[in-house]
């Protein structure tokens, strides 16, 4: 089942003839500050599913493309981000280290963004902002302590991910902090519609270009691996987002471009990239050097 948020917080079921309305049969109040319906529906989901399934084919559909989807969870406890994660990746930014051995970071909220928003570039002259394809989990309840082997007990979901930054070596979440640095959509695919998610194939495109191509059976800390070390630190609710990393051909976008991801079973995500004319602290005042030259 693909979940999706939509419309300013309603949420709804994407069928291929488009999407359901589900708002009120979840109870869920678009209005509500937080937006917490999403989260609540994922908590919810074993006891709600049944009622869905029964009510999709009386429920009228809306063509896609006149709904505006949104980010499907705006208000995660947290998101977990998983660096240098593949091995090709590592060496092209000459990282000494991998996940295995250096851990996670983790996001603002603040930074997440859906399908239709733009990626907004800070105004930091003389600094790259970067693209990093990835794939996100959602993780389905609250746990703590999970063993590799019971990871898929946990796992809700999956979705498109992108976790842009702005290079060089400040501290990592500073520099992925930004307002829009967490595209995450078009929805989640519920965890049984992937058949594999040790096997998926990933692709990122700016302007029909493509830089990043890699499949999940190369990531160095597994999925079942990356559950295991966060909760093993804390503990996860309905909601959380983790994201696995991304694979090597990471580069700069500009204003003007537009990026596109594409994961099998998962879905695909296109966004916009515009300059912004905030964001320059003093920490950014002196351009990167050495200037980052890739290995391969």
């Amino acid at each position: 089942m693909r979940l999706a948020r939509f419309d300013g917080g309603r949420l709804g079921v994407v069928t291929d003839g488009g999407i359901a309305d589900i708002t009120a049969l979840c109870g869920c109040d678009p209005q509500e500050w937080p937006a917490m319906g999403m989260v609540r529906l994922i908590r919810d989901f074993p006891d709600l599913r049944g009622r869905i399934e029964a009510a999709l084919p009386a429920l009228p559909l809306t063509p896609l493309d006149q709904v505006r989807l949104e980010t499907p969870v705006p208000w995660p406890n947290k998101v977990i981000a998983y660096p240098v994660n593949y091995h090709a990746h590592g060496r092209e930014m000459q990282a000494q280290y991998r996940a295995t051995n250096q851990g996670f970071f983790l996001k603002p909220n603040s930074s997440l963004s859906g399908p239709a928003d733009p990626v907004v570039l800070p105004a930091v002259p003389g600094r790259e902002v970067h693209h990093e394809s990835e794939l996100a989990i959602i993780i389905g309840k609250e746990c703590r302590g999970v063993s590799r082997d019971d990871w898929r007990d946990v796992v809700f979901g999956y979705a498109c991910l992108l976790d842009m930054v702005v290079r060089g070596r400040e501290e990592r979440v500073f520099r992925k902090a930004y307002d829009s640095f967490c595209p995450v959509g078009p929805w989640i695919v519920t965890a049984d519609a992937v058949p594999d998610p040790a096997q998926l194939d990933m692709k990122l495109w700016v302007n029909g270009d493509l830089r990043q191509s890699a499949n999940t059976r190369d990531l160095v800390l597994d999925i079942p691996g990356m559950v295991a070390t966060a909760s093993a630190v804390m503990t996860l609710y309905p909601g959380d987002i983790i994201a696995t990393g991304t694979p090597e051909g990471v580069g700069p976008v500009v204003d003007g471009d537009r990026i596109r991801i594409v994961i099998d079973h998962v879905g695909e995500m296109n966004v916009d990239v515009v300059q912004g004319e905030l964001g320059m602290t003093e920490v950014f005042a002196e351009s990167y050097v050495p200037q980052i030259v890739k290995q391969h």
